[in-house]
This record gives C-alpha cells, structure tokens and sequence, in this order.
C-alpha cells in the first residue's frame, strides 16, 4: 500500500540531507556512510518537482519562484564565503539553481509542444543550450537525466524505473575506477555515489500521490530550511576553527 505523501516524502528527504551536510561540516564527528545515503534526496526533491510541474495552477509563477530562490542562494552563498573567507570556510551548494534549470527545461518542452514554425525551433534550440547547462550546476549530470526522465515516462511507472536504473548504471559506470584493492575502490565509491539515486526508487513507489500537509509552512519549508541550515552549519565551522 502507498502509504507516503508529498510533505512526508519533503521530511525524509530534509533529514537525509542534514546528515549528509552534518558530516561534510564535521566529518570527525559523523560517519562517512551519512554521504551516500543522502543520494536519495535531490532525486526525490526532483520527483516531487515533476509531479509540481503537472498539478500547480500557474507553471510560470512556480519557474519564477524557484528561480528566484537559486538567485537569492547564490547571492548568499557568496557574501557568506566572502565574509568566512579568513578561516576558508564557506559554502557552494545550491540545488535550487539545479531544479530551476530542469523546470525551465520543461516549460520550454511544454511552450514547444504547443507551438508550429520557427517558433517551435527556436524553443527547442533553447532547450538544448539549457541542457549544456547541466555540467555546470549542483549535481546536475544525475539530477537533469533523472527529471527528464521522470517527465518523459510519467504515465508508466515501469519505464520510469527502468529509466532510473539505467541512469544509475550510466553514471556508476562514469564513476567507477579501481583503485587496486576493494577498500579503496569502496572508499571512492563513497564520495562518488551519485549512482545511489536508484535507492529512491522504494520511495517514490511508496508516493500516494497526494500532497499531504498544504499550507504556507509546508510550501515553503525546504525554500527557507536548505539555505538557512546551510549557512548555520558553516557559521558553525567558523567558530569552532
């Protein structure tokens, strides 16, 4: 039974990700093992994305929003590392600006689809010059992959999973370097895990499809904790170096 809803998933996904940033703050503290279980996270933020993309009200205003949100975590990611600078403390995370580019991806699909001519070509060129984008931002070469995926194979629950699996191998495949012994390898494997995002997969099959708690808290919980909780952690490390 389907028993998990939107809100329920966000708070999986919140914890995940602060002991993925605990550890990466304090690594003599918390166990290296917190890093690729946390590979879950950006793959459910983005499946619930997706699912956003296809029930919100107004898709423009939802791009503006998250658009606005990667902008507002750049600007203070680098006053932040600017004023942290003396003790080489700072912070570059910004998945905001990852998922932002995936859902302007899919609003330029969507404009595409529902135009004929030169308008069409031209929103379909620009989609592909998104895309090269992808190297660039916060986990992207896994994270773009697996929205279009999800976008594309929406109604098929099977071919969706097969998508995700085949990422994984793909990006396992990239990762992947002996190192000459196991441990070594697995030590690598460790920080380069990326491939991990099929352990979402239980999750997202356990998604009722319902939103779950639907208010102002709940709407913009994961906008105000993923910066706020950032930078706390690594004011923390300023004054604890």
């Amino acid at each position: 039974m389907k028993k998990l809803d939107g809100f329920q998933l966000k708070i999986i996904a919140l914890v995940l990700m602060l002991m993925d940033h605990l550890y990466f703050a304090f690594p003599t503290v918390f166990p290296e093992w917190f890093h690729p279980l946390s590979r879950i996270v950006a793959p459910i933020f983005a499946y619930l994305m997706v699912e956003g993309f296809f029930h919100t009200r107004n898709r423009f205003k939802y791009n503006l929003r998250l658009c606005g949100w990667a902008l507002f975590m750049e600007v203070g990611n680098r006053l932040l590392n600017i004023i942290l600078a003396s003790k080489e403390v700072g912070t570059h995370n910004n998945i905001f600006m990852t998922l932002a580019l995936g859902l302007t991806v899919l609003n330029l699909i969507e404009l595409a689809k529902k135009n004929n001519g030169i308008k069409k070509i031209g929103l379909i060129v620009a989609t592909l010059l998104l895309l090269t984008l992808t190297i660039f931002v916060e986990g992207g070469m896994a994270v773009i992959p697996f929205i279009l995926i999800t976008y594309l194979f929406r109604e098929n629950m099977k071919k969706t999973v097969i998508g995700y699996t085949v990422l994984s191998l793909i990006l396992f495949k990239i990762n992947f370097m002996w190192y000459g012994d196991i441990k070594e390898t697995l030590n690598m494997l460790m920080f380069n895990s990326d491939f991990l995002l099929i352990l979402a997969v239980p999750f997202i099959l356990a998604y009722n499809g319902e939103r779950g708690l639907n208010n102002k808290f709940s709407k913009y919980l994961f906008y105000v904790f993923y910066p706020l909780h950032l930078w706390g952690l690594a004011v923390l490390q300023f004054i604890l170096k």
